[in-house]
């Protein structure tokens, strides 16, 4: 098989070494436009499962790396205001070499397997190489290779929001170093490696902002320098600051929808391209070729192997993908970050991509989230002689105080006969009260018959509802720990569907009901076109929240919900995608929250309690409510009297693309939390306690709020407390204590 690679940087030499392995008759050449020995950038960084998966695919390229790369297993942070702090974390296993170092060992070890290297061997059009068996376009991010494709790869190209900078020190730091400065231009942070004995990376990266406000130019090294060496004196210690085509640019993310055409194939750069905090654009190529070795050695014809490398390789540079954009916005929101203690900002730069979690660190340095979960409990005015994990820590919420951070999220149950709770009602929210959450929330609980979801709705706005909600709340008050609170809405434009299982948003085929919204639009088309409300109409429904929120009071319901969100009859009125209205109740975000805000100060005079609203932080729909519009409304209702937000997302157009993942709701509660000033609860693909407490240090919510973990296990909290070695036998009903000889066995701690 002949073999054509374009490009010899890592990945190619790296192509070709393993397509000589994995077949071994084949004629492998290596164009590279540069000479052999010409030096750009500065380290590159492999983590041990990066470190792993080399040694298996080459032993001797993995052995020649391990003796030449420097070596740490330690994440330092910095912080300068108001003093210096630094907080260390271990466990982390990683490794630096020097660029240059790396391509001498691949170029080394690709002429001992018989690869051709033919440098400064310039190549202006990719298709001259095509007389070949297969050509691997390992080219880079300026991929001509992909260029001439563009139609059959189909690539998207994000410019990012940053500026960063490559520089290098002889300066050496003892642990992968981050370090935040501020000054008068704004928020800059170091990225700093040392990668051979007496050399480290040095990246300089900030906001655009902050970078225009520096005066900074692109190209003008000196400049670059010297202001680098003087922001960043302390960290460098003496030392100065070198430059290798040091140009300030912006991250560019690179996404392919195909990979591979005939014989042609992508690899690294030029097919993606991931921000550079989650790891090197080297190790995702090298990983890449290995995935296309694997996929030559097991398929006979090139195209069953191009096919079988994208097939593979795709979901995992996804995962990479996503984990680096997530990244890549962390450190743009830097200045965000800083307000926090220094323990809360390098915990959450440790989880900013959800794959480092709690558990995860304690596994890795238990002595390090033993001290953390520590200076939480003190943060949070909580003594207690042995540590508690964050999630195991009481809430106040003024005179209202919850057990923990657990919440139970309200779940439509659709099992009500005229909006009455039954005893299915009694069961499922009795049940998961004593499971151990510290808040159980009803489901969305109508404030009249026409303002139901589906026939299989409750209500609260009769007396027979007032009594049966009556009866569920005395139970939980004497049958567990928990607090109950009630969350009250009314479906608008979404009403008037069947019941969940047969047909999410279905209209009803009989019965039906007229329906109230900000305008005259159906939620599809299939769906019954609601009434433009009135003056009338509104003052009647507000009546009706107000009426409810009466009866939640003589309920005893320790907290009362107004729900703001997921395409509802308020939620309706905040979206321009869905309030069209001419007059002053639509138009502008201030008018368009006018009328929501006028339910949630009426129910706020009725309601003696903790009052919360439910929202909906973004519509995920061009130009629909974004989370700027989210964290302004927030801002409406802190001032309006409430005391806690639960930031849901999306459900408010049918046309939404939501960005789904793990916790993905949690960025949008963050910053509502941490620029409003007003607790919050998060919300969304949250199953368990490592996940809770992650986005509790990190400072993303106050409470945690999962609803299909507990549909799954109704005593999830217990069950937690047991797994973490901190169950309170007092906490079970006195019925079940018994069953606590079994705990230990369970979780492994006999």
């Amino acid at each position: 098989m002949k073999v054509h690679v374009l490009g010899g940087g890592p990945a190619g030499l790296y192509a070709g070494i393993l397509i000589r392995k994995a077949r071994p008759e084949s004629e492998v050449t290596v164009f590279e436009r540069n000479r052999a020995d010409d030096t750009f950038g500065w380290g590159v960084v492999f983590s041990d499962e990066t470190l792993g998966n080399l040694e298996d695919a080459d032993a001797p390229t993995y052995a020649a790396i391990r003796e030449n790369f420097a070596y740490w297993d330690a994440i330092d942070v910095h912080t300068w205001s108001p003093e210096h702090r630094v907080i260390r974390s271990g466990g982390h296993g990683f490794c630096g070499i020097g660029r240059m170092r790396l391509l001498l060992l691949l170029q080394e070890r690709a002429r001992e397997l018989g690869v051709k290297l033919q440098f400064d061997h310039e190549v202006d059009d990719p298709a001259t190489l095509r007389d070949c068996d297969l050509l691997v376009a390992a080219d880079g991010i300026n991929s001509r290779t992909r260029a001439q494709h563009e139609d059959v790869f189909r690539p998207h190209i994000r410019r990012g929001d940053a500026r960063f900078v490559w520089l290098g020190t002889h300066q050496t730091f003892e642990a992968f170093t981050f370090s935040f400065r501020e000054n008068e231009h704004g928020v800059f942070q170091v990225h700093a490696y040392q990668f051979d004995a007496d050399t480290s990376t040095f990246i300089v990266e900030c906001d655009a902002a902050t970078y225009a406000a520096a005066g900074l130019e692109a190209d003008d090294e000196a400049r670059t320098v010297a202001y680098c060496e003087a922001l960043f004196a302390e960290e460098l210690g003496g030392h100065g600051l070198m430059t290798n085509r040091s140009h300030w640019i912006d991250f560019r993310t690179v996404h392919c929808e195909r990979w591979w055409h005939e014989n042609v194939v992508l690899v690294g750069d030029a097919a993606h391209t991931a921000h550079f905090s989650v790891g090197s654009g080297t190790k995702m190529a090298m990983e890449d070729v290995i995935g296309l070795a694997d996929a030559l050695a097991a398929h006979a014809e090139v195209p069953a192997a191009l096919a079988a490398y994208e097939e593979a390789r795709r979901p995992l540079v996804g995962r990479t993908q996503k984990a680096a954009a997530q990244s890549e916005q962390w450190f743009v929101e830097a200045r965000r970050h800083l307000q926090h203690a220094p323990e809360r900002l390098t915990f959450s730069l440790l989880s900013r991509t959800r794959r480092v979690t709690h558990e995860n660190l304690r596994l890795r340095e238990p002595a390090y989230i033993e001290a953390l979960d520590r200076w939480y409990m003190e943060e949070q005015g909580v003594k207690s002689e042995r540590t508690l994990p964050p999630m195991f820590l009481p809430f106040e919420l003024g005179e209202l105080e919850f057990g923990n951070r657990v919440v139970v999220s309200p779940m439509c149950q659709y099992s009500a006969e005229d909006g009455l709770p039954n005893d299915w009602h009694l069961v499922h929210l009795g049940s998961r009260a004593i499971g151990g959450a510290g808040l159980v929330m009803t489901e969305m609980t109508d404030v009249s018959a026409e303002g139901r979801i589906t026939p299989g709705c409750t209500g609260l706005y009769t007396d027979a509802h007032e009594a049966a909600w009556t009866r569920i709340v005395e139970f939980v008050h004497a049958r567990s720990r928990a607090k109950i609170g009630v969350q009250i809405a009314h479906a608008g434009r979404k009403g008037a569907t069947r019941l969940m299982w047969e047909g999410i948003d279905r209209p009803l085929p009989e019965g039906g009901w007229p329906l109230l919204a900000p305008s005259p639009i159906p939620w599809r088309d299939e769906n019954v076109t609601p009434q433009e409300m009135t003056r009338e109409d509104m003052t009647r429904v507000r009546q009706q929240f107000v009426a409810s929120a009466e009866r939640a009071v003589r309920c005893g319901f320790d907290l009362l919900e107004v729900h703001l969100a997921h395409g509802y009859l308020l939620s309706s009125f905040l979206t321009p995608v869905s309030n069209q209205r001419a007059d002053e109740y639509g138009g502008d975000l201030r008018a368009r929250a006018r009328y929501p805000l006028e339910v949630v100060q009426a129910v706020r005079e009725v309601w003696p309690r903790a009052m919360s609203v439910r929202i909906s932080a973004t519509d995920w729909v061009p130009g629909g409510f974004d989370i700027d519009d989210a964290v302004q409304l927030a801002g409406w209702l802190k001032d309006a009297g409430v005391d806690l937000v639960d930031v849901s997302a999306g459900q408010t157009s049918p046309d939404a693309k939501p960005v789904y993942g793990r916790a993905f709701q949690t960025p949008f509660s963050e910053r509502i939390r941490n620029e409003v000033g007003i607790p919050t609860i998060t919300v969304g693909n949250i199953y368990d306690h490592d996940r809770i407490n992650t986005i509790l240090l990190a400072g993303r919510a106050d409470l945690v709020a999962l609803a299909r973990a507990h549909l799954a296990d109704p005593y999830l909290t217990l069950h937690a407390a047991a797994e973490l070695g901190v169950a309170d036998p007092a906490a079970w009903p006195v019925q079940y204590r018994s069953s606590g000889g079994l705990l230990p066995k369970m979780y492994g701690d006999e």
